[in-house]
């Protein structure tokens, strides 16, 4: 998931564009379908809503292993972690039966639906608000562990690389954490975590305070990653393949889903 810096707010690209096909679905919808106007506005919300349920209970019941030992997760409805097909399928149902006594307008309203699916779906991909994810490979960088033992980073490729950028003052960092010491377990995959712009006191006691233990705590004091990344904020998590080749940047909290997507793919 990519994301753009408002002030000191992270806003998801992926959902400002879904905001914007919206906004354009509630004109259109207004202008074509012929519905009064307090029939219009319960089948719209009823749209909406409907969609972000389907779409949510979808994606968990598709991930349902990643979810049942934190179920209140689910919730969380600011996290990654929906399916547009199961939420276009839910919303699709709604209106065949809010609408079902006007067929034409039945009609045009699941056609409309489709064809704003189809359009965020398109600019999602398209991107035109991001910039391509960098670093392209794992960056020549050499950082320093929270021992004083000195990293290159490149030397850790041979394995899927994770690369977490946090600070303690990042309330998202500080949730995600847990996850990725989970992640650190396995044999399968490297996790590095790298603070960004913090002392090693500041870390070190941190770490410490919630019981976690890293293969690879990083400083970056200078935030060299950061730059490399060219991410608009923290929490940011790089996924490298075997061979050091970016596969996925995402910016904002990590969901156990997510991960295990990007682990067994």
């Amino acid at each position: 998931m990519d994301a753009i810096a408002v002030g000191p707010v992270l806003i998801s690209l992926p959902r400002l564009y879904a905001v914007v096909v919206a906004l354009v679905l509630l004109g259109a919808s207004a202008f074509l379908l012929g519905l009064p106007r307090h029939r219009h506005g319960r089948w719209f919300n009823g749209l909406m809503i409907s969609w972000l349920i389907g779409a949510r209970l979808g994606h968990v019941m598709m991930n349902w292993s990643a979810y049942q030992d934190a179920p209140l997760t689910i919730v969380k409805l600011w996290l990654p972690g929906y399916s547009g097909v199961w939420g276009l399928a839910i919303a699709t149902v709604w209106t065949l039966w809010s609408l079902r006594d006007r067929i034409g307008a039945m009609l045009g309203a699941v056609a409309l639906t489709l064809v704003a699916s189809l359009a965020w779906l398109a600019v999602v991909t398209m991107a035109p608000l991001g910039a391509s994810p960098a670093p392209r490979e794992v960056p020549a960088l050499t950082l320093e562990d929270v021992d004083g033992q000195p990293i290159d980073l490149a030397s850790l490729t041979g394995k899927p690389l994770i690369i977490n950028l946090w600070a303690t003052w990042c309330p998202p960092c500080r949730r995600e954490m847990p996850l990725l010491a989970d992640i650190d377990g396995r044999d399968d995959v490297r996790v590095v975590v790298a603070n960004q712009g913090e002392d090693l006191m500041s870390v070190a006691r941190y770490l410490d305070a919630e019981g976690l233990d890293f293969t690879y705590p990083l400083l970056d004091p200078n935030q060299q990653l950061l730059a490399a990344s060219q991410s608009p904020g923290l929490p940011t998590t790089l996924l490298f393949d075997s061979e050091g080749k970016l596969l996925e940047r995402h910016v904002g909290e990590l969901t156990p889903a997510l991960l295990n997507d990007w682990i067994e793919h």
